[in-house]
């Protein structure tokens, strides 16, 4: 492996100097995951604001978007799929209902149960927002090569798999 000289590496090497006796190699990787997702939250959150979004709007309308024509969900359902409480969705869909970007009503298929719907603005906004996202996320890979990356992800969801467990487990 090639010689890496990054903050990381400085603390370790103090570290290392401090208390010799200790492994530090674990903070190679993590330490540089958690620099990563602070360098990429940044960039994702960026992007967001350009479309009026925060990082939680996009989460709920890009979750209405990934459920299909009528692009709607419960609230609930909604919280699932974008792992917040339900209070913390509650604040998300006033905040959106008030830009115009979702409505709720009450589901046809539950008739005391509500949806969250996009409008038409609402699925206008995470179109645009979700194909620059895609654009921003390349970008943001470019310093890897494909097959970096895709090495990256297989390890990374092997990873995440260890603490998520697996599907039928959740």
């Amino acid at each position: 492996m090639s010689e890496v000289n990054d903050r990381v590496a400085r603390i370790q090497a103090e570290w290392a100097r401090e208390r010799p006796e200790l492994d530090t190699s674990p903070m190679g990787v993590i330490g540089r995951l958690h620099r990563l997702a602070s360098f990429l939250r940044e960039e994702l959150v960026a992007l967001y604001a350009r479309h009026g979004l925060g990082e939680g709007d996009f989460d709920v309308l890009a979750a209405l978007r990934r459920a299909g024509a009528p692009f709607e969900r419960a609230p609930k359902d909604l919280a699932v799929h974008t792992m917040v409480t339900t209070g913390a969705m509650t604040k998300r869909i006033d905040r959106l209902e008030a830009a115009g970007l979702v409505d709720r009503r009450a589901s046809e298929v539950d008739g005391r149960g509500r949806v969250v719907a996009l409008t038409a603005r609402g699925l206008e906004v995470i179109d645009a927002a979700f194909a620059e996202h895609l654009d921003n996320e390349r970008r943001l890979l470019a310093a890897l090569s494909e097959a970096e990356a895709e090495q990256l992800q297989a390890l990374l969801a092997t990873w995440l798999r260890s603490f998520e467990g697996a599907p039928t487990e959740r």
